[in-house]
């Protein structure tokens, strides 16, 4: 089992009578935020996520950067001083009716740290993910050869030069992970380019060597390990060892998508071969699950999350994500029936959205206007936040951090 998602709208809710109980959870919360488990929402219980998550912890440190705790006195609030109402959770009417953010942090003490401590992410940093497919050379007919979700070298170009114009800076699975995680710091706008499915190196020089060379963009390509091309393989690692191209899995035989009735053995061959191959050729473990298809089941995530598999990613284009925030679907939209509702799986990390290449270019500015409201909206509560963690937090977790050197 793993710890249960959270819709924003719900939680935070000013109920005073409440706080003594919660008072004491806070106190007894770990100083770092802890990677996160998952559990069906409707089975969840408060001492059964603790336990999970602690075991999910260890999996995920060989990943995320370690860090020693400080030794912080046990204390009890000052009964003199009351703590503030905690304000709602940030939303906004930029993502379509059925999606809503969800947090993955229950520690209300860790994450006002991490969101406070001037040494990580500002508030309202937004992450894009993006999708990739095939880049044509020449133009793309869809009744024809053509797939519909590829894109022109013309498109390709367009969407990279408009991207680092409107302040993008692309970053690498781990930063993601850290990110998300821990609130560790990386450019306010930043973008994930995730190339799906295997490549020969020419693919990687034709498109995106141009921009790795010029701003340092690195791009991510989730890759399907079945061990049936050592040509692609010796290719691959070669990109690998360059630094510029990080893989991560994207399945076994990956063309037989994960479904209800997919046997435990098939989801399990899909996750855990991918480790096995890895080793093999790049000298890693992946971080990150690509779901073939978009397609995963709850039992799917819920063993992704037992190999230690720190993100996961659909093919939704629900929205960019920010720390504790992921934009998720609770049912099937009949309007995008294609995209699977995230909700029932548990686990908002595991089940992140995507934006589709073609189509990115689109969305840019309202990526834009989402990190800009959050950033307005987070200086709004900040005084009442830290003044709710001076009086609650505190006392066991220390005061908040000042910035480093």
């Amino acid at each position: 089992m793993m710890e249960m998602d959270i819709p924003l709208r719900r939680i935070c809710t000013p109920v005073l009578g409440l706080l003594a109980a919660f008072l004491v959870g806070c106190v007894a919360a770990p100083a770092t935020l802890p990677p996160v488990p998952t559990v069906d929402v409707q089975a969840a219980s408060t001492h059964a996520a603790a336990t999970v998550f602690a075991a999910a912890s260890q999996t995920a440190q060989a990943a995320l950067p370690t860090q020693t705790p400080s030794p912080f006195p046990t204390a009890t609030p000052d009964p003199r001083r009351t703590p503030p109402p905690l304000p709602p959770a940030f939303t906004t009417n930029l993502l379509k009716p059925l999606d809503e953010p969800r947090a993955y942090l229950n520690d209300t003490c860790a994450y006002l740290r991490a969101k406070w401590d001037p040494n990580n992410a500002e508030p309202g940093t937004v992450l894009m993910p993006i999708m990739f497919h095939g880049i044509a050379k020449g133009e793309i007919n869809p009744g024809t050869g053509g797939v519909y979700h590829d894109m022109t070298m013309d498109e390709f170009h367009r969407l990279m030069k408009d991207l680092k114009e409107q302040g993008f800076e692309a970053i690498t699975m781990q930063q993601a992970a850290d990110f998300l995680y821990k609130n560790a710091k990386i450019p306010k706008r930043s973008v994930l380019l995730i190339v799906d499915d295997r490549k020969f190196r020419q693919s990687f020089d034709d498109t995106f060597y141009e921009y790795y060379q010029a701003w340092g963009w690195k791009v991510v390509n989730s890759y399907i390990t079945l061990d049936e091309r050592p040509d692609l393989w010796q290719e691959n690692a070669q990109l690998e060892a360059e630094g510029w191209v990080d893989h991560q899995a994207h399945g076994y035989v990956h063309n037989i998508n994960i479904t209800a009735s997919s046997s435990e053995e098939y989801m399990r061959q899909e996750l855990s071969k991918p480790f096995e191959m890895f080793e093999r050729y790049f000298g890693k473990r992946p971080i990150a699950y690509i779901w073939p298809g978009g397609s995963f089941t709850p039992r799917a995530v819920q063993l992704a999350r037992e190999y230690g598999y720190l993100l996961g990613f659909t093919i939704n284009p629900r929205g960019p994500v920010l720390f504790n925030w992921v934009p998720q679907a609770e049912q099937s939209d009949p309007a995008r029936p294609s995209y699977l509702p995230e909700v029932p799986a548990g686990d908002p990390l595991l089940t992140l959205p995507r934006y589709w290449s073609p189509d990115a270019r689109n969305h840019i500015d309202t990526v834009r206007r989402i990190g800009a409201e959050a950033a307005m909206y987070a200086e709004s509560v900040r005084a009442v936040e830290i003044e709710y963690y001076d009086i609650v937090c505190a006392p066991a977790h220390g005061a908040l951090p000042v910035v480093g050197p």
